[in-house]
């Protein structure tokens, strides 16, 4: 153990027995007589050690400016040194303003005139390697005292990957005050680790003990070391304990795995539901095979990126060789954060005017057609990806997810993250949404009635162009809405739609075309499924070819999907 250290550990350990004489000075005050100990390193690691518990602000600048040179010594008028810093006012001889380091005032000669020193020919405050040292050393301990459980998680964990077992005291004195739980554990964590280092077997086998315990994830390297050293010495005791300490942690990596595939099965399942959503309505009730749905989550993804423009700096774009630049609102903070907010309405709008669109100009004609419709949004579809291009050009752009959608929840090493817990909570609103349209409203109604049997819906009053009108629109803003998210997890660009398009029809047809319920026991079966077959197999695309396999096979043996339901198209 070096002395820097070992000095570090003591001032540690006897933190409040020395806290009564700090009182007495500043962090300013210890540092400044520090620096002018010049001729004695071992007082300058003293007073330094010294400073261990004091949480002044000042400390790491000032250790800094000493590391950096920016502290320079003067003499006083009694012949001894100064420790002063500089004021940066240079004059016409480039001399700046003297301020003491333990007062911050002006130094003053023997006359009472600020004295003035040149910076480069002022003699710097020199360290050597023992006072680096300490300084590290007192600012990892002063981190480990931080306000903020993120800047304490942090330094511990970062102490955690040193495993230097000279830090083991500190660590220990540590757990004994510290009171968030995730703290604790990684102080715990952290401790166990360290102690595999020791060169003592009882605290070696205290550590394989504590492990197993706590059977944190980052220990399975560190262990199968343990096991193989306990192997080479013939060491049975060690090796029992390490291998019940590795086989808890494998047993917590299992669970951790289940639950994690679960968590990711359902967030990939309501993508796919998010996604295919409005397909099922588009497709499931009205029977229009419209190729062009990618696009419409396209046109989403984009209207949210024009939106976030909007909020930031403006957007330039240049359609059809035409300049065109929209200003923007310069906003920040939480402004700027609510875009994400606005963007979401506006994509449902944006893709339900262009659906509307194209069933004014296309699909209205082609209703009981399928091969021709199918053509026909197929070539919408293409025109639309080279607007697409033309607009906003051939590469993707990116759409800065906000702060609230950024980070995750670490839940038994078990990781949620906010976007995909959005998702999760985004599909169950949006289909609550449908279903409480198609089931509790007047327009409802009469899209249930025009589905059924368009003929007799006619004959009863219904205005069947328009219900059909509104019905597509509908589906195309929500297709919009699936855009607005898929932006947030993944870039935007032209071919986006293309990237979702195959997955939506099968996530439709499996659950039962014409079926609410299906779509969503569809989207969410094949997401937990195909997050499964990946972690069992260990490749992505094997179980990806898997899961296409056993869907094709499924359709062999129900052709109408998981829940069939009698449509206006099943009927044709």
């Amino acid at each position: 153990m070096n002395k820097a250290w070992f000095f570090s550990i003591m001032a540690a350990l006897s933190f409040s027995s020395l806290s009564w004489a700090q009182e007495a000075k500043s962090v300013r005050a210890i540092i400044a007589e520090a620096v002018v100990l010049t001729e004695d390193s071992d007082a300058q690691v003293k007073l330094v050690n010294s400073l261990t518990g004091m949480t002044d602000p000042e400390l790491e600048p000032l250790l800094d400016a000493w590391k950096g040179g920016s502290i320079y010594l003067v003499e006083g008028a009694d012949d001894k040194y100064i420790a002063v810093t500089l004021a940066g006012d240079p004059d016409a001889t480039k001399k700046e303003t003297a301020l003491r380091l333990d007062t911050k005032e002006p130094l003053k000669d023997a006359q009472g005139t600020v004295v003035r020193v040149a910076p480069a020919r002022a003699e710097i405050a020199e360290t050597d390697s023992s006072i680096r040292r300490a300084m590290k050393s007192l600012l990892d301990l002063s981190k480990l005292t931080a306000p903020n459980a993120k800047d304490r998680m942090l330094a511990i964990t970062q102490m955690g990957m040193e495993r230097d077992v000279a830090k083991l005291p500190i660590l220990e004195e540590r757990l004994k005050v510290e009171t968030d739980s995730s703290v604790k554990r990684a102080i715990q964590e952290a401790i166990a680790l360290t102690q595999l280092r020791s060169p003592d077997k009882a605290v070696r086998l205290a550590g394989c003990t504590s492990l197993a315990e706590i059977h944190p994830l980052s220990a399975k390297d560190s262990l199968e070391s343990v096991v193989k050293e306990a192997l080479k010495a013939g060491d049975k005791e060690l090796l029992i304990a390490a291998k019940k300490a590795l086989e808890a942690v494998e047993a917590h990596r299992s669970i951790v795995n289940f639950l994690g595939t679960l968590f990711r099965g359902l967030s990939l399942g309501s993508v796919l539901l998010v996604v295919a959503i409005g397909l099922a309505i588009t497709f499931g009730l009205m029977g229009v095979i419209n190729m062009a749905h990618g696009e419409l989550i396209a046109v989403g993804a984009y209207t949210t990126y024009v939106v976030q423009c909007l909020f930031a700096e403006g957007l330039a774009l240049s359609p059809f060789g035409m300049k065109l630049s929209l200003p923007g609102m310069n906003a920040s903070g939480w402004l700027y954060e609510m875009y994400f907010v606005i963007a979401l309405p506006m994509a449902f709008i944006m893709a339900a005017l262009v659906g509307l669109a194209l069933e004014r100009g296309v699909i209205r004609f082609l209703y009981r057609r399928p091969l021709e419709s199918l053509l026909a949004t197929w070539g919408v579809s293409l025109v639309l990806q080279q607007l697409f291009r033309l607009v906003f050009g051939s590469n993707n752009v990116q759409v800065n997810s906000p702060s609230w959608l950024s980070d995750n929840w670490t839940i038994n090493d078990v990781i949620f993250g906010w976007n995909r817990v959005f998702v999760i909570g985004f599909a169950i609103l949006i289909v609550f949404g449908t279903w409480a349209l198609l089931s509790k409203t007047p327009l409802g109604l009469l899209i249930r009635a025009v589905m059924q049997n368009r003929n007799m819906a006619a004959c009863l009053g219904v205005r069947t162009e328009r219900v059909n009108m509104m019905t597509f629109g509908f589906g195309s803003g929500l297709a919009g809405l699936a855009g607005a998210f898929l932006s947030q997890i993944g870039n935007v660009g032209p071919s986006l739609g293309q990237n979702y398009i195959v997955d939506a029809f099968m996530t439709v047809v499996v659950g039962g075309v014409g079926s609410l319920i299906g779509t969503v026991a569809s989207a969410i079966g094949i997401g937990v499924v195909d997050q499964s077959l990946q972690q069992i197999l260990g490749n992505p695309v094997l179980g990806k070819i898997l899961v296409l396999g056993a869907i094709i096979l499924f359709l062999q043996w129900r052709p109408a999907g998981l829940f069939a339901t009698k449509t206006r198209s099943l009927e044709s």
